[in-house]
């Protein structure tokens, strides 16, 4: 059980790093045209899911790794 937590854990973290490198590729990505628009514009509106992406990985990630410790101490016990 704790080796497939720790499948989980890093899979998590690989999404939050790829979710953070998308976004970071959406802002460059971004033109000079855009950023003077009114309204919100679309890579800001990418820029955004991705990030909101991240944070959902990151919580999955948190809830893992307290699941695993909690695993771990009962063992330890």
């Amino acid at each position: 059980m704790q080796t497939f937590l720790l499948v989980l854990i890093v899979l998590a973290a690989l999404g939050a790093l790829v979710s953070v490198v998308r976004g970071v590729i959406i802002f460059l990505r971004t033109q000079h045209d855009e950023v003077n628009g009114n309204g919100p514009i679309e890579s800001g509106l990418a820029q955004n899911r991705m990030m909101w992406r991240r944070i959902q990985f990151q919580a999955i990630a948190v809830i893992l790794v307290v699941l695993f410790l909690l695993l771990a101490r009962g063992h330890a016990g």
